[in-house]
């Protein structure tokens, strides 16, 4: 089947694939420093307001010292450390683990799971499932889960100064205690669920945009080469002319004959370097825009002798008029690319890039006869970074480590120029090879509305534009 393939899109830096398990090295330790001076504040509050103001019997020294703890804690991290400090995976779980610690012993000293204010524990934890790697994340979820266990069996009775004990029943005390554990799971997995969305989306969007600047790039680069060489080729016209009257002036003087003849052969030289490199056109208004079938086919261009027979179908539906000229921006090159590459890894023999167009809209048809997408991921195509591949999928090709960040790149350039992309399967998955048809395997067609990208026809090259150094 075909599995997103991750193609034509440049290497990430090592590491920028970490979204899939956790941005550790991205917490700052002065934020957590900052939540945590809000929390020493709520707690020096509550505890201030309840021993002065409801009379609680609280052992108000222990108390603050156990706050004071914290507020050491800051102080040592704000003279120790610069402010733009980023802690790294074991320092983030340690910071969060102090913190758990600290709440559960004040929680120990005001009693256990009666105080209102235990629901405060989830919050370390649910830090954790946003920053660390799964296993710091467990580990932090089981700490918070094993303290909360030992604070409800084991604390100091909540009482009044008149010796008023302050509880609840037993059944509404175990209720509190299977909220906190309950939430620690669920609140656990819910923000690791959105954060990884966020970062592996955040990723993806930086693999799209690095591919769009390396195309950009090089766009750019012919441009310049294909100006040069047609600013240039007037002076070498001219050297060459010269060069020749010089050498039948100089027959009576072979060496200096010679001389005139080396510069003639190194004028033609220059004309054929030039003339290779400027191949694309010089920078008019062929380089902005071009038909349809040679956009395609420059797209297709590095993928012509990779084993497989690419089939170019340019068909227009009657009274449509001639073959569109469209914009040849690189997010369509690039896209194009993308999808073509993809069908070429997973045809069995052929791909067929078909282009029909009306009067209000223009398709491309990319179609190849491999097995195509896997069923079960046919409406996540485009998302990036897609699960890998079931065992037997990887034995066919081993050395295949897709995960969706080619299509999704494509997707998203062509999206930007305004297409809609659909991706299908061309046959039945559970057809005989006997009944399949001949472009069986994945389909994606990507739709324009004709204002969107053709370009209005001039008639003429454009006004070419002299290169200023």
């Amino acid at each position: 089947m075909n599995p997103p393939a991750p193609v034509s899109q440049p290497p990430l830096p090592n590491g920028a694939f970490a979204a899939r398990i956790g941005h550790g090295d991205w917490v700052r330790l002065r934020t957590l420093v900052l939540l945590r001076w809000t929390a020493i504040f709520g707690q020096a509050t509550a505890i201030l307001v309840a021993w002065k103001y409801y009379d609680i019997d609280l052992d108000i020294v222990l108390c603050l010292l156990v706050v004071g703890a914290a507020v050491l804690a800051n102080v040592i991290a704000a003279l120790a450390f610069p402010e733009n400090t980023r802690l790294s995976e074991a320092g983030a779980m340690l910071t969060l683990l102090f913190d758990t610690l600290q709440l559960s012993l004040l929680l120990f000293l005001t009693g256990g799971l009666n105080n209102p204010f235990a629901l405060l524990i989830l919050a370390p934890a649910t830090i954790a499932a946003t920053a660390l790697q799964t296993r710091a994340t467990v580990f932090v979820g089981l700490v918070t889960i094993a303290l909360v266990t030992l604070v409800a069996f084991l604390h100091v009775p909540l009482r009044t100064l008149d010796g008023t004990l302050i509880t609840v029943p037993a059944i509404f005390e175990f209720g509190f205690w299977l909220a906190i554990v309950i939430g620690v799971v669920f609140l656990g997995l819910y923000a690791r669920r959105v954060a990884l969305e966020i970062h592996v989306m955040g990723d993806a969007l930086l693999a799209t945009q690095m591919a769009l600047a390396r195309e950009q790039k090089l766009t750019d680069l012919g441009g310049v080469v294909a100006a040069a060489a047609h600013e240039l080729g007037t002076p070498l016209a001219t050297i060459k002319l010269t060069s020749n009257e010089l050498a039948r002036d100089l027959a009576d003087q072979p060496e200096l004959r010679a001389d005139a003849e080396l510069i003639r052969e190194q004028a033609d030289r220059c004309r054929d370097i030039l003339r290779s490199m400027g191949r694309a056109g010089k920078q008019d208004l062929h380089l902005r825009s071009a038909p349809v079938s040679a956009v395609i086919r420059e797209a297709a261009e590095p993928h012509l002798g990779r084993g497989k027979e690419l089939h170019f179908d340019l068909d227009d539906a009657p009274g449509a008029g001639r073959q569109p000229e469209i914009l040849r921006q690189p997010e369509i090159i690039h896209g194009l690319r993308n999808l073509i590459q993809n069908a070429v890894d997973f045809a069995r023999s052929g791909v067929w890039v078909d282009a029909e167009w009306s009067d209000k809209a223009l398709t491309i048809r990319i179609a190849d006869d491999g097995e195509g997408f896997p069923p079960h991921l046919l409406g996540r195509i485009g998302d990036p970074f897609l699960p890998r591949r079931r065992d037997d999928d990887a034995a066919k090709r081993p050395e295949y480590d897709g995960m969706g960040l080619g299509l999704f790149i494509a997707k998203t350039l062509l999206e930007r120029t305004g297409a809609e992309l659909r991706f299908t399967n061309g046959s039945d998955p559970f057809l005989t090879e006997e009944e399949r048809p001949e472009r069986s395997g994945a389909v994606v067609e990507v739709i324009w509305p004709r204002s969107k990208i053709e370009t209005v026809a001039t008639g003429g090259l454009g006004e070419n534009r002299q290169i200023v150094s």
